[in-house]
């Protein structure tokens, strides 16, 4: 496998190749979001979507988890699942591992983007008062001006000032307020005016900051590019705001059913909540060749 290494202006560093005289073009790519879609909101993985997960890829298509956990989160559900080895797709887009069992903590960082954190969380912090703030240190956990609630974030976590929250370039900033709903989080969130990143609400009041132009769309298209797999080939399930380009992106885009309405809205088709492994309904409807 060959690769080819850049660096931009935007602070993006690339590493994703090609597979050689491997031909993917019958198989499709299947992109998975992970809480609400693969696994529960409490991290359970039903036995009837690991079935399902198996069968898909036994048949030669691809899996690639595509969520906005960070790396540390997002490899032990790929062991969940079996998955060691192919491209997971992490912090929104922010992040793009190649998976490998021989590597410490079995992955590579194949392309990172990061932004300067400081104008947006600035406005956050104004705007917001009472949130929690979170800023992703990649591979090892986060810095945070406050505490989350419990489980909510994972890998080492450090209590920082705010000067050292927003020294650095991040790839991914999480802001918490546990003192409103999401609906009004997300209402304020609509009408503050951050520029320069893109932001997703979640389904409780909390909001993740990536660069702008970054998503899980736009690293996706580098992998399906990289794995030479045809644009109608590719298959999307998520379930929430942060799924909204992806479901767009994919030829076959499927929400939840227990999505927010804009995100159903998106989609190509709904399928059965999370609790119903909506997720297993749409892998055992993908041909298998």
């Amino acid at each position: 496998m060959t690769h080819s290494e850049s660096l931009d202006q935007a602070g993006a560093t690339s590493e994703i190749g090609g597979v050689g005289a491997v031909d993917f073009r019958r198989r499709a790519m299947i992109c998975l979001d992970i809480d609400g879609t693969t696994v529960h909101h409490d991290g359970h993985l039903s036995e009837n979507v690991y079935d399902a997960v198996q069968e898909v890829r036994a048949a030669g298509h691809v899996v690639v988890l595509a969520t906005g956990r960070s790396v540390i989160a997002t490899t032990p559900i790929a062991d969940l699942l079996g998955i060691h080895e192919g491209y997971a797709v992490c912090s929104n887009g922010a992040v793009t591992v190649r998976l490998d069992p021989s590597r410490a903590g079995g992955y590579e960082i194949v392309e990172t983007v990061a932004f300067d954190p400081a104008p947006a969380l600035t406005v956050v912090r104004e705007k917001f008062p009472n949130a929690v703030i979170a800023v992703e240190e990649m591979g090892v956990g986060f810095r945070m001006n406050g505490r989350f609630p419990d489980g909510e974030l994972q890998g080492e976590l450090r209590e920082v000032s705010w000067d050292d929250l927003i020294r650095d370039p991040v790839t991914r900033v999480c802001v918490r307020d546990t003192t409103a709903t999401s609906a009004e989080f997300e209402h304020l969130v609509e009408h503050i005016g951050l520029h320069g990143v893109n932001y997703a609400v979640g389904y409780t009041a909390w909001l993740d900051l990536t660069p702008e132009g970054v998503s899980k769309a736009s690293a996706l298209e580098q992998v399906r590019r990289a794995l030479q797999i045809e644009p109608g080939d590719t298959v999307a399930v998520g379930d929430q705001r942060n799924d909204l380009e992806m479901l767009r992106w994919a030829a076959r885009g499927v929400a939840m059913g227990q999505a927010p309405d804009e995100v159903k809205a998106a989609a190509d088709e709904v399928t059965a909540p999370v609790e119903d492994d909506g997720l297993a309904l749409v892998l055992r409807s993908v041909p298998l060749f």
